[in-house]
């Protein structure tokens, strides 16, 4: 077994919670980089770009302050925030968001978005199910673990799923956990150089061939590429450059906002390094008091960083393979508390979409005339997770997976994608 340490507060995987990433044949007790390529051999490794970049606003963001304001409400409902056109007629977003109202046509809102959960997790924004379901067998997987599950890491051996956020891989096992960088980057020791580990790895290798040659099944034919592919994510360089911020133009750095659009740019570098799917939370939203001296500071940045993200998503051809979708654990209350803040409201929500080669520039349902439910068109949180699925080409009317006792599990139970999306 080969061990590449990594510096303290820099690990890459957290699967034993533990600060380094192996590199060779399979551990005991704990699962590598190798073996999950070896695993996930059998989903069959494509050549697919798809990605998905999920944003959770932890804490509830205020649908009726960001993407569903009623000017024409009470002073008690409406709240201080005027509505500002974008650049599609009829489509109105909060006057804070001036660059995403010139970038309407490139996103569309869900305003009638029903089947949140009172609870302050991103567990349903990842799974599209409570955490309750299916507990017996080990709960119900995150999309990005079902994912890995079902199309394994991209061609070039980049890890299927990087998560800032839950880690959710359900009855699939600790194998489709999500890896979780801390720090930024991602290392080899000092004292271990690429030469040194090449030459540890070529001795790896040629026990291997023993082993293999020893294998009468045949089995143990395919493990030297595996190892290899697991070496080839430390040194190649691929996923640590993406990690790594001080890379990128500080022009485009700038543009995002610095440090309060870091993730939005980490998270175009994840996917255009060949991550499937990342996770990553920001903001906070739990605004029970003070609602609008909070996001009258934090919707600008929102604006700024998500709007660099969708220009670059179209400027670089990544618009109909990544999608983006925003959304935060349910809505605020339609009345203004005496704290000038919001409570919980899990009965309506907003859904913010782009990307994904979905048609944009619309709005999808009207909420009642206070925003406290859906009027016209709900649409259900598994169907936005349907959608999803449709975006990697997966058609979940027929996909199952299997739980741990044999029985096959359909990805979600409203397995309709959203048809005005696709």
């Amino acid at each position: 077994m080969l061990n590449i340490r990594s510096q303290k507060n820099h690990s890459f995987c957290d699967h034993a919670r533990r600060n380094f990433l192996k590199v060779g044949a399979l551990g005991i007790g704990s699962l590598t980089l190798a073996d999950l390529f070896r695993l996930e051999a059998t989903a069959g490794i494509g050549s697919s770009t798809k990605a998905l970049i999920n944003i959770h606003l932890g804490g509830g963001p205020s649908h009726q302050d960001m993407f569903d304001l009623k000017p024409n409400a009470p002073s008690e409902y409406r709240g201080e925030f005027n509505p500002v056109a974008t650049n599609v007629p009829g489509m109105d977003i909060c006057e804070h968001f001036p660059l995403l109202a010139e970038r309407g046509d490139k996103f569309a809102i869900i305003r009638s978005l029903t089947g949140m959960i009172n609870s302050h997790s991103d567990f349903h924004t990842q799974t599209g199910y409570s955490n309750r379901d299916l507990q017996n067998v080990g709960g119900r997987p995150a999309i990005g673990s079902v994912i890995a599950k079902l199309q394994g890491p991209n061609e070039n051996g980049a890890p299927p799923l990087i998560s800032y956020s839950g880690d959710y891989p359900g009855y699939l096992g600790p194998v489709y956990r999500a890896y979780k960088p801390q720090g930024g980057s991602l290392k080899l020791n000092r004292s271990l150089t690429e030469e040194r580990l090449h030459s540890r790895t070529d001795l790896l290798a040629d026990m291997d061939r023993i082993r293999r040659d020893m294998d009468k099944s045949g089995q143990m034919s395919a493990l030297d590429s595996y190892t290899q592919r697991a070496v080839d994510v430390v040194t190649s360089g691929e996923v640590a450059n993406a990690l790594d911020i001080n890379k990128e133009d500080k022009a485009v750095v700038e543009r995002y906002g610095n440090n309060d659009g870091r993730m939005f740019l980490t998270a175009r570098r994840l996917v255009e390094a060949g991550v499937r799917v990342v996770n990553f939370r920001w903001g906070s939203w739990d605004t029970h008091s003070n609602n609008f001296k909070t996001l009258s500071k934090q919707l600008p940045k929102l604006d700024r960083a998500l709007s660099a993200l969708l220009d670059d998503l179209h400027s670089r051809g990544m618009s109909d393979d990544v999608t983006v979708v925003m959304w935060g654990e349910f809505g605020r209350t339609p009345r203004i508390n005496k704290n000038a803040g919001r409570d919980h409201w899990p009965r309506l929500a907003t859904c913010f979409l782009a990307g994904g080669g979905m048609r944009t520039g619309q709005v999808i349902g009207r909420s009642t005339k206070f925003a406290e439910a859906a009027q016209d068109r709900p649409v259900m949180l598994q169907e936005v997770f349907a959608t999803l699925y449709h975006n990697f080409g997966i058609d979940v009317e027929k996909t199952t997976l299997q739980d741990p006792n044999g029985r096959p599990q359909f990805l979600v139970d409203h397995r309709t994608p959203i048809h005005e999306l696709i």
